[in-house]
């Protein structure tokens, strides 16, 4: 090798001595580039908390909703995050196309596979728009299950149950079920007790006895105007109604407002037992499903429909019923049985008698 050849490798590898050029011959080295490309992505996500952080309160007071307030900074830290991930792409070598392109057919291959996580997306939305119920609002799905919604997202809704576990729904299947909200507009909510009291008791004492005993529970309001529901208005003050004349007695309905809808099983259990203290002492009997058996002066006679293959005529005092013609009645006694032509013929130890 010539001396000539070999400066000129040697001016290749060898860096500058000043700055700009320096970092121009580093930046020739794809190493380098792929290093600053990742410290761009991550300070992309730095950079993307901060703006959360910045733009919360202000998000929080424009929106007035927390889920759509969180919705809002989600998108805000997930754009941060995409943008620094074009500015890291370009350093590297790939242009917006090619980006745009690469994300286009890898959302196209995702899209077939998770297309349920897409649709639950596109609910999320719905969810969101729709506002059927916001975060701490309490909740009963359709199952029977209550707890408190802890948190609303595009995919999904956490809910925290009154035993004390998080149950995760996607919010596809929460817009396809029924969903009682608890906390929506009022939390007051009426609840319904009803009672079975005989026909012999004393009903209006037994309405008073009702009544007073949701009065004295302290989450049961006591009274006051009437509460709004819609264009009706219904009384505050718990009221007991008659609900129907069942078999066994008259079916009493006892309605009640709580001031929360928080412990509904507490209540309603108070307030029966507290039902229950007060009729002790009543003239009032709890009624419970019984039958009376009933047998008159003809039980035992056995009646014959068909003899030697033939319907036979009743005799007389007797007539014939909507299922068909009846034959002369014999008398089941302990001593003989009187036969179609008049004879009696003798059961058991006996003779025959003419």
């Amino acid at each position: 090798m010539s001396m000539d050849a070999g400066a000129a490798v040697l001016a290749g590898t060898t860096p500058p001595i000043g700055t700009l050029e320096w970092l121009r011959w580093l930046w020739g080295f794809a190493a380098v580039r792929v290093v600053v490309a990742g410290l761009i992505v991550v300070g992309g996500v730095v950079l993307s908390k901060f703006l959360v952080r910045l733009f919360g309160r202000t998000v929080a007071r424009r929106f007035q909703r927390q889920s759509v307030a969180q919705t809002v900074l989600g998108l805000l830290r997930v754009s941060t995050i995409v943008v620094a991930t074009f500015v890291a792409g370009s350093i590297v070598g790939l242009g917006i196309g090619d980006i745009v392109l690469s994300v286009t057919v890898f959302s196209a291959v995702l899209g077939i596979v998770l297309a349920p996580i897409v649709g639950s997306i596109v609910n999320g939305v719905f969810v969101l728009a729709d506002n059927p119920y916001e975060i701490g609002d309490m909740i009963e799905l359709e199952d029977g299950r209550r707890g408190f919604v802890d948190d609303i997202t595009l995919r999904y809704t956490k809910i925290l149950t009154l035993e004390n576990t998080f149950l995760v729904v996607p919010n596809s299947s929460m817009r396809e079920r029924d969903v009682t909200n608890y906390s929506a507009e009022d939390e007051r909510t009426r609840l319904s007790i009803p009672l079975l009291v005989t026909y012999e008791g004393d009903l209006e004492a037994a309405r008073r006895i009702m009544e007073r005993s949701a009065r004295n529970v302290e989450e049961v309001i006591e009274g006051g105007p009437d509460i709004r529901i819609g264009s009706a208005r219904y009384p505050a003050k718990p009221t007991c109604l008659i609900d129907a004349y069942a078999d066994s007695g008259v079916r009493l309905s006892l309605r009640f407002w709580t001031r929360t809808p928080y412990k509904i099983p507490r209540v309603e259990s108070t307030v029966r037992e507290r039902i229950w203290e007060n009729l002790t002492d009543a003239d009032v009997e709890i009624a419970y499903p019984h039958q009376h058996l009933l047998f008159d002066e003809h039980s035992g006679r056995a009646r014959v429909a068909v003899e030697d293959g033939s319907a036979m005529r009743p005799p007389d005092g007797e007539t014939e019923d909507a299922s068909g013609p009846t034959t002369r009645a014999r008398d089941a006694t302990e001593d003989g049985v009187t036969n179609a032509d008049g004879d009696r013929t003798a059961t058991g130890t006996g003779s025959p008698t003419e």
